[in-house]
């Protein structure tokens, strides 16, 4: 409980910030929301250093609990929740036009503890046929843009908000949307994953990522990207999708990742070097 009150104090102000900035004067709030800002507990009554406040927006998904205030699991345990867990999902058949037409689900991968996690939005051709999620051209991108952190893939986790590939009528090639009731139907798949692994920052990857993770978008990923937001106080940073970068190669689009990414790092405490702030910027 000790850093739960300071989350929401910094992630309210952040959040009241972005408002201001967009023009917005007057905010709804529940005398439930205010009581839990005015009476924090007896032992955070102590101001927080103006430094310390984040710019982040705290979105409660149906009002539930911090994923931080789940019970602490030790290495064993989140290790045989998560088998437990993907075998669930591996026979799930929620979505039967999905189910009728996929050729595994994709669960997802990487370390359950891991401190980044990486959500993208579904799989598509390569992935459904690899089992594996981002594995096609943009996984290859991504894979390179996790690198360029110092980290690697099997020190991250990587999963998508839906577990199987949107079917597409009529059609071989190609992918569309998840819908949100798909998402919605799915959604508890990563949301459990979020439990287990309890990651200090996740990256939602893409627009429909941004949506399936937190709700409806108050505006566009080219707005929200670089902007923290949260999920039941997990703090997330919205980015352009990798897909997008390779249909758009701007070397400014580019460089807007990598800021993201660099944000990520800072709140991860991880070292950036004078090589890696220049990444992108034109000489």
């Amino acid at each position: 409980m000790p850093g739960a009150y300071h989350q929401l104090l910094d992630a309210t102000i952040g959040h009241l910030e972005s408002l201001k900035q967009r023009g917005v004067r007057y905010v709804d709030a529940s005398p439930e929301s205010l009581s839990l800002l005015a009476e924090p507990a007896a032992q955070e009554r102590t101001a927080t250093p103006t430094s310390q406040a984040a710019s982040t927006i705290i979105v409660q998904r149906h009002d539930e609990p911090s994923v931080y205030d789940s019970p602490k699991l030790t290495a064993a345990d989140k290790e045989f929740a998560m088998t437990k867990l993907r075998h669930e999902a591996l026979a799930c058949t929620q979505c039967e036009p999905l189910v009728a037409t996929r050729t595994q689900v994709v669960f997802g991968v990487g370390t359950v503890h891991a401190d980044l996690m990486l959500i993208g939005e579904a799989p598509g051709l390569d992935e459904d046929k690899e089992g594996e999620p981002f594995v096609g051209a943009a996984g290859q991108l991504l894979t390179k843009i996790i690198e360029a952190t110092g980290l690697d893939r099997d020190k991250v986790y990587i999963a998508n908000i839906l577990k199987c590939r949107p079917d597409t009528p009529g059609k071989i090639y190609g992918n569309r949307k998840p819908r949100p009731e798909e998402m919605e139907t799915c959604f508890p798949w990563v949301k459990r994953q979020i439990e287990i692994i309890q990651p200090k920052v996740m990256v939602a990857l893409g627009g429909t990522a941004v949506e399936g993770l937190l709700g409806e978008m108050p505006s566009g990923i080219t707005r929200m990207r670089g902007n923290w937001q949260a999920y039941r106080g997990v703090p997330v940073m919205p980015t352009f999708h990798p897909s997008y970068l390779l249909r758009n190669q701007s070397w400014t689009i580019k460089r807007h990742v990598w800021e993201d990414m660099m944000q990520v790092m800072e709140r991860l405490n991880m070292p950036i070097s004078e090589k890696q702030r220049s990444y992108f910027q034109r000489r």
